[in-house]
C-alpha cells in the first residue's frame, strides 16, 4: 500500500483498522468463489487482510505483494504453507503465470497512469479469471483539498513543488477499460463510506496514516510538524468544530471476469 519502500507507519495506518478494512471485505464479496484459486494481492500492507482472504477463498495459493518493508515486517510472520509475501513494487510486478484472481485494495491510487497500469495488471489475469480492485475516490473532500492547498502554497518550496494528486479515473472510465481489456462481465460502483470520528480533528489522525505519508517523507521533522499544525487550523476552519464528526469517504470498487 506504500508509495515508497520504508516510510509507511503501520501503527498509524492501523489506527482506523476497522474502517479501512470494510472496503476490503466489500471487494472480497464481489469475487466469485471457485475451488483452488491461485491468487495475488497487490499492495497487501500488513498482510492481515491477505491472510483472511486466503482462508476465506480456500485458495490453492496466495501471494501478497507490497513495496513497503515496514509493512512487510508485520506480514512475513503470517506466511505459512500456501500463503506467502514478497517485497516488490506493483509497477514492476510480472506474473510467472496468470492468476485466477488479481486482487488489489487501496493501493493503485499511489501509482500514476491508470490506463496503462490496468492494462498491465489485466495481463496477469488468466483467461476466465477475475480482477478485483478498490481505490479511494475522495480527492475533492476538504481533507484532501486543504493538504493540496498547503503543498502548492506555503510549503511549495520545501516540497520542491510536489503535490499529492491521486491519478484515479472516473468510475465510468474503469468500466470502459474493463470492457476494452476483455472482461466480459463486470461491476463498477462508487460507494460512500461514512466514518463517525470522535471530532473534526480526528481526520488528521486518519490522513497521517495515508495521505500525509508522502509529505512526511519529503520534509524535515520540524517542517512536517509545521505542516500538520497549519493543516489542522485550515481544516477546522473549513469543516468547523464538530464532536462527533461524520467523515464521508468515497471509494471505487470494481470487479471483472475475463473472457475464457
Amino acid at each position: 500500500m506504500a508509495e515508497t519502500t520504508s516510510t509507511w507507519d503501520p501503527d498509524q495506518y492501523e489506527r482506523f483498522r476497522q474502517e479501512r478494512a470494510q472496503p476490503f471485505y466489500d471487494l472480497a464479496a464481489m469475487v466469485e468463489r471457485e475451488p483452488a484459486m491461485r491468487v495475488v494481492d497487490l499492495g497487501c500492507g500488513t498482510g492481515q487482510l491477505t491472510s483472511w482472504l486466503h482462508a476465506e477463498l480456500g485458495a490453492a495459493s496466495t501471494l501478497g505483494v507490497d513495496a513497503s518493508d515496514t509493512m512487510l515486517e508485520q506480514a512475513m510472520p503470517l506466511a505459512e504453507g500456501t500463503l506467502s509475501f514478497e517485497q516488490r513494487d506493483i509497477t514492476s510486478f510480472v506474473a510467472d503465470k496468470p492468476y485466477d484472481l488479481v486482487f488489489s485494495n487501496a493501493a493503485l491510487q499511489w501509482i500514476e497512469g491508470h490506463e496503462a497500469l490496468l492494462t498491465k495488471i489485466a495481463a496477469a489475469v488468466a483467461p476466465g479469471g477475475q480482477l478485483a480492485v478498490q481505490v479511494p475516490y475522495n480527492d475533492d473532500h476538504a481533507s484532501h483539498r486543504v493538504a493540496r492547498s498547503l503543498a502548492g502554497g506555503r510549503f511549495s518550496e520545501a516540497l520542491d513543488g510536489y503535490e499529492r494528486v491521486f491519478p484515479v479515473l472516473k468510475p465510468e472510465r474503469y468500466a470502459e477499460l474493463l470492457h476494452e481489456l476483455g472482461f466480459e462481465r463486470q461491476q463498477v460502483r462508487m460507494q460512500v463510506y461514512t466514518h463517525l470520528l470522535p471530532d473534526t480533528r480526528a481526520v488528521i489522525e486518519w490522513v497521517k496514516g495515508s495521505l500525509m505519508t508522502p509529505y512526511r517523507e519529503r520534509l524535515s521533522v520540524e517542517q512536517y510538524e509545521e505542516l500538520l499544525e497549519q493543516y489542522e487550523t485550515d481544516l477546522v476552519a473549513v469543516l468547523g468544530e464538530h464532536s462527533p464528526f461524520l467523515y464521508p469517504f468515497k471509494r471505487i470498487l470494481m470487479w471483472g471476469r475475463k473472457a475464457a
